[in-house]
């Protein structure tokens, strides 16, 4: 049986961690190379950074931050904001990051997931995905519209379509992240995550809402996640990786023991 993964997802701003909720009212938590290599020591499986206004202000990721990170883990870590096309996806891997998450650019230009997958290969591209609840609405058969620039844009676009589309075009994992759950800490968003996971052939990472080690044990049982984010829970000292990973190897979970 295939562990399931614990990742920490660390979003930056300014060279600092800083965490909100639906990416609203930010505070600063602290370096990002400092919490990464303290994760890592804790015994997380891998790691996401992203950087969450590259995009929006139309700059690239800090590639100097990625080296760092690069020479303080020994574990695989994925990028996400800033990306603008190959050349940024080779600068980032050349870095030390193992995998590139695409999440605006990937809607706005879906072919960028077919050339990452051809030029590097499909596990190093991630699609990032927010999906936000609009049931009862006929132009979304699965309920959940993608947004994107910060969940502040509506696209349109089916979340389950653009899933099976997304792995069409060579995507090899796929992050589910919630907008209605983001930041809450009130659990996982369990249908929307199996919805995606049991239409696609790829690992889907649960995304938003994690606030206690029974929401990881819960999106991994119900919602056949491969791997879940957290970020609250760890980055205000109320959990460690470690202690999580005791709990839900006490709930029957198969994951990655480092003790």
């Amino acid at each position: 049986m295939l562990t399931r993964r614990i990742i920490p997802c660390l979003d930056i701003h300014n060279r600092k961690v800083t965490k909100g909720v639906k990416f609203q009212n930010n505070i600063e938590l602290g370096d990002p190379v400092e919490m990464a290599a303290r994760y890592y020591e804790d015994g997380c499986d891998e790691l996401v950074f992203y950087d969450i206004t590259a995009s929006a202000e139309r700059r690239p990721i800090d590639i100097e931050m990625v080296r760092e990170v690069a020479h303080a883990v020994r574990i695989p870590f994925a990028v996400g904001g800033g990306i603008s096309g190959l050349p940024d996806m080779e600068r980032v891997l050349l870095a030390g990051a193992e995998k590139i998450s695409v999440n605006s650019l990937a809607v706005k230009t879906p072919h960028i997931i077919r050339e990452g997958s051809r030029a590097f290969g499909a596990q190093c591209i991630v699609l990032g995905m927010d999906p936000l609840a609009v049931p009862n609405d006929p132009r979304f058969p699965s309920g959940f519209e993608i947004t994107v620039r910060g969940f502040r844009e509506h696209t349109g676009i089916d979340a389950v379509e653009w899933a099976r589309k997304a792995v069409d075009l060579g995507v090899g994992e796929i992050v589910v992240n919630s907008v209605d759950a983001d930041g809450t800490r009130a659990g996982f968003a369990i249908p929307l995550t199996r919805l995606i996971a049991d239409a696609v052939p790829v690992p889907v990472v649960a995304s938003g809402g994690a606030g206690n080690p029974q929401h990881l044990a819960d999106v991994f049982e119900q919602a056949h996640a491969d791997a879940a984010i957290i970020a609250g829970m760890i980055h205000t000292g109320e959990y460690t990786v470690s202690q999580i990973k005791a709990d839900l190897v006490k709930a029957g979970i198969p994951i990655r023991q480092t003790w």
